[in-house]
Protein backbone atom coordinates (compact mmCIF):
# COMPACT_ATOMS: atom_id res chain seq x y z
CA UNK A 1 0.00 0.00 0.00
CA UNK A 2 1.50 3.57 -0.29
CA UNK A 3 0.15 6.93 0.49
CA UNK A 4 -0.80 9.12 -2.33
CA UNK A 5 -1.99 12.67 -1.03
CA UNK A 6 -4.20 14.87 1.66
CA UNK A 7 -7.48 16.11 -0.25
CA UNK A 8 -9.25 19.23 1.68
CA UNK A 9 -12.34 20.39 0.44
CA UNK A 10 -12.44 24.05 -1.10
CA UNK A 11 -15.23 26.51 -1.51
CA UNK A 12 -13.31 27.90 -5.82
CA UNK A 13 -10.28 26.08 -6.75
CA UNK A 14 -8.95 28.92 -8.12
CA UNK A 15 -8.75 31.03 -5.35
CA UNK A 16 -7.43 28.17 -3.41
CA UNK A 17 -4.91 27.13 -5.93
CA UNK A 18 -3.64 31.00 -6.10
CA UNK A 19 -3.12 31.15 -2.09
CA UNK A 20 -1.30 27.50 -1.82
CA UNK A 21 0.95 28.47 -4.60
CA UNK A 22 1.22 31.77 -3.97
CA UNK A 23 1.79 32.14 -0.23
CA UNK A 24 3.72 28.41 -0.17
CA UNK A 25 5.42 28.25 -3.44
CA UNK A 26 3.73 24.69 -3.95
CA UNK A 27 3.53 22.87 -7.48
CA UNK A 28 1.41 21.85 -9.48
CA UNK A 29 1.64 18.27 -10.33
CA UNK A 30 -2.33 17.47 -11.80
CA UNK A 31 -4.82 19.66 -12.57
CA UNK A 32 -8.41 18.06 -13.07
CA UNK A 33 -10.60 20.85 -12.85
CA UNK A 34 -12.20 21.05 -9.71
CA UNK A 35 -9.53 18.83 -8.14
CA UNK A 36 -5.99 19.46 -8.28
CA UNK A 37 -2.95 18.02 -6.70
CA UNK A 38 1.00 19.51 -5.82
CA UNK A 39 3.64 17.54 -5.93
CA UNK A 40 3.78 17.70 -1.95
CA UNK A 41 0.74 15.50 -1.78
CA UNK A 42 -1.47 18.16 -1.07
CA UNK A 43 -4.44 18.04 -3.25
CA UNK A 44 -7.39 20.47 -3.28
CA UNK A 45 -10.90 19.45 -4.10
CA UNK A 46 -13.81 21.66 -4.85
CA UNK A 47 -17.34 20.23 -4.05
CA UNK A 48 -16.33 17.96 -1.68
CA UNK A 49 -19.61 17.13 -0.72
CA UNK A 50 -20.22 15.44 -4.62
CA UNK A 51 -17.04 13.71 -4.24
CA UNK A 52 -17.59 11.89 -0.81
CA UNK A 53 -21.72 11.19 -1.78
CA UNK A 54 -22.39 13.73 1.49
CA UNK A 55 -24.60 16.43 2.16
CA UNK A 56 -23.20 19.57 1.52
CA UNK A 57 -24.36 21.18 4.95
CA UNK A 58 -22.35 18.51 6.48
CA UNK A 59 -18.73 19.75 4.83
CA UNK A 60 -17.52 21.95 7.66
CA UNK A 61 -15.45 24.99 7.92
CA UNK A 62 -12.82 25.74 10.94
CA UNK A 63 -13.66 22.10 12.62
CA UNK A 64 -10.44 22.22 14.52
CA UNK A 65 -9.48 18.73 14.14
CA UNK A 66 -6.26 18.49 12.00
CA UNK A 67 -4.33 21.32 10.51
CA UNK A 68 -1.67 21.50 7.21
CA UNK A 69 1.72 21.66 8.65
CA UNK A 70 4.94 23.50 7.00
CA UNK A 71 8.56 24.47 7.72
CA UNK A 72 10.61 27.37 6.46
CA UNK A 73 14.73 28.00 6.67
CA UNK A 74 13.17 31.61 6.35
CA UNK A 75 10.78 32.24 9.37
CA UNK A 76 10.65 36.33 9.49
CA UNK A 77 10.87 36.40 5.57
CA UNK A 78 7.39 34.06 5.65
CA UNK A 79 6.09 36.33 8.57
CA UNK A 80 6.36 39.18 6.02
CA UNK A 81 5.10 37.40 3.28
CA UNK A 82 1.82 36.65 5.17
CA UNK A 83 1.58 40.16 6.30
CA UNK A 84 0.87 40.97 2.85
CA UNK A 85 -2.63 38.88 3.11
CA UNK A 86 -4.83 41.81 5.07
CA UNK A 87 -7.38 38.97 5.44
CA UNK A 88 -5.96 36.20 6.69
CA UNK A 89 -7.55 35.15 10.12
CA UNK A 90 -4.96 34.20 12.35
CA UNK A 91 -5.21 31.25 15.55
CA UNK A 92 -3.06 33.93 18.14
CA UNK A 93 0.19 35.45 17.91
CA UNK A 94 3.19 33.67 17.01
CA UNK A 95 4.31 31.45 19.51
CA UNK A 96 7.99 29.89 20.68
CA UNK A 97 6.88 26.08 22.17
CA UNK A 98 9.30 25.02 24.99
CA UNK A 99 11.74 23.25 22.94
CA UNK A 100 12.31 26.39 20.60
CA UNK A 101 10.47 26.34 17.56
CA UNK A 102 8.50 29.37 16.73
CA UNK A 103 5.11 28.60 15.17
CA UNK A 104 2.05 30.56 13.31
CA UNK A 105 -1.17 29.01 12.81
CA UNK A 106 -3.65 30.80 10.43
CA UNK A 107 -6.94 29.70 8.65
CA UNK A 108 -6.71 29.32 4.96
CA UNK A 109 -9.40 30.71 2.90
CA UNK A 110 -11.85 27.14 3.51
CA UNK A 111 -11.37 27.79 7.05
CA UNK A 112 -8.57 24.71 7.21
CA UNK A 113 -6.19 25.21 10.31
CA UNK A 114 -2.08 26.05 8.46
CA UNK A 115 0.82 26.05 11.18
CA UNK A 116 3.96 27.12 9.93
CA UNK A 117 6.97 26.98 11.46
CA UNK A 118 10.71 27.47 11.96
CA UNK A 119 12.74 24.36 10.31
CA UNK A 120 14.29 22.46 13.11
CA UNK A 121 17.73 22.31 11.55
CA UNK A 122 17.35 26.43 12.26
CA UNK A 123 16.02 26.41 15.68
CA UNK A 124 19.31 23.77 16.58
CA UNK A 125 21.42 26.39 14.19
CA UNK A 126 19.91 29.41 16.23
CA UNK A 127 20.68 27.99 19.70
CA UNK A 128 23.97 27.49 18.57
CA UNK A 129 24.70 30.49 17.77
CA UNK A 130 23.88 32.12 21.04
CA UNK A 131 27.12 29.73 22.17
CA UNK A 132 24.56 27.33 23.61
CA UNK A 133 26.73 23.42 23.65
CA UNK A 134 25.13 20.34 21.71
CA UNK A 135 24.54 19.11 25.20
CA UNK A 136 22.42 22.56 26.50
CA UNK A 137 20.56 22.18 23.28
CA UNK A 138 19.70 18.50 23.71
CA UNK A 139 18.27 19.28 27.07
CA UNK A 140 16.19 22.51 25.99
CA UNK A 141 14.50 20.44 23.13
CA UNK A 142 14.33 17.21 25.00
CA UNK A 143 15.90 15.29 21.62
CA UNK A 144 19.07 13.22 21.77
CA UNK A 145 22.60 14.74 20.55
CA UNK A 146 22.55 12.23 18.22
CA UNK A 147 19.02 13.04 16.30
CA UNK A 148 20.35 16.75 16.59
CA UNK A 149 23.14 15.86 14.72
CA UNK A 150 21.30 13.58 12.20
CA UNK A 151 19.22 17.10 11.64
CA UNK A 152 22.31 19.05 11.01
CA UNK A 153 23.43 16.75 8.92
CA UNK A 154 20.24 16.90 6.49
Amino acid sequence: MKYTSTVISVSDINASRKFYQDLFGLELYQDYGINISFTCGLSLQQEFDWLIGAPKETVMKQSHNMELAFETRDFDGFLEKLGQYPDIEYLGEVIEHSWGQRVVRFYDPDGHIIEVGEDMKMVIERFLSTGMTMEEVSVKMDVSIKDLTTLLNE
